[in-house]
C-alpha cells in the first residue's frame, strides 16, 4: 500500500474519532444476550484499563493486531482481545496504560506509534473492568516480541476483512457457570466476541461514517 493512502486512512480515522462516538448503539449489535437483559454498572470496586488498537500498513493493505490469551483460571481465559491491562499507579493516564501493555505484551516499539484518538469505555461485568480503547498507528509493519506469560498467539487481522459480514456468527458457551449466546467474528480459526467485538463494532462504525 502506498503510503500517501495509509496516510489518508489515519487522517480520515483520526478526524472521525473527533467526532461524536456512537458508543452503545455500535456495541449493541456485538453484546451477548446476558447483557442485553441486564443492566450492568461499575461500581467502587471496578478497575480502570485500557487496550491498544494499532493500525500499520503491509502487503497492500491496513492491518491490527490482536493476541490469544493463554489458557488460566480467570474469566477471560483462552479468549482474543487487544492488547491491554489494568492502570498502574505510575501510569498518568490510560493512554500511557494502553502503550505501556501493548509494549509489554506484543513488544510494540512505542517510539513509533501515533494516537489517533479513543473509542468509548466498555464495561465488562465478569470481571469488573472499565476499558478504555485507544486507537493508533505505526507507519510499517512492527516486529511483534509476544510476552508468553501473557501472550499464547498473536494474529494480524486485515481491516478490510473484519468488515465483512460474512464473518459474523453466534456461538454459546459457558461462562462462570451460566450459557450465554453471544455474537462473534470468526477469523484465523478464533471467534472474537464480548468486549473485543463490541470494540470493533464501534470501530467499523466510525470508519464507515461519512
Amino acid at each position: 500500500m502506498a503510503n500517501t493512502t495509509f496516510e489518508l486512512f489515519t487522517t480520515q480515522f483520526s478526524e472521525r474519532l473527533k467526532s461524536p462516538l456512537p458508543g452503545e448503539m455500535a456495541h449493541r449489535s456485538m453484546q451477548a444476550n446476558t447483557r442485553n437483559r441486564m443492566h450492568f454498572k461499575p461500581n467502587d470496586r471496578t478497575r480502570n484499563s485500557a487496550v491498544l488498537i494499532v493500525f500499520y500498513p503491509h502487503e497492500g493493505d491496513i492491518y491490527f493486531p490482536v493476541i490469544l490469551r493463554p489458557s488460566y483460571d480467570g474469566v477471560h481465559s483462552g479468549q482474543v482481545a487487544f492488547p491491554g491491562g489494568s492502570k498502574e499507579p505510575t501510569d498518568p493516564d490510560l493512554v500511557h496504560t494502553a502503550l505501556r501493555e501493548a509494549q509489554e505484551e506484543i513488544g510494540l516499539p512505542l517510539e513509533d506509534v501515533q494516537i489517533l484518538g479513543r473509542l468509548t469505555e466498555v464495561f465488562i461485568p465478569p470481571s469488573n473492568f472499565l476499558v478504555l480503547p485507544v486507537v493508533a498507528y505505526v507507519s510499517y509493519r512492527p516486529r511483534f516480541l509476544p510476552d508468553p506469560r501473557e501472550v499464547a498467539d498473536i494474529y494480524e487481522i486485515k481491516f478490510s476483512e473484519i468488515s465483512q459480514q460474512s464473518i459474523i456468527g453466534s456461538s454459546k458457551m459457558m461462562v462462570r457457570g451460566e450459557a450465554v449466546t453471544a455474537p462473534h467474528y470468526a477469523l484465523h480459526g478464533q471467534k472474537i466476541w464480548g468486549a473485543t467485538a463490541m470494540m470493533i463494532s464501534e470501530l467499523l462504525s466510525v470508519y464507515q461514517t461519512p
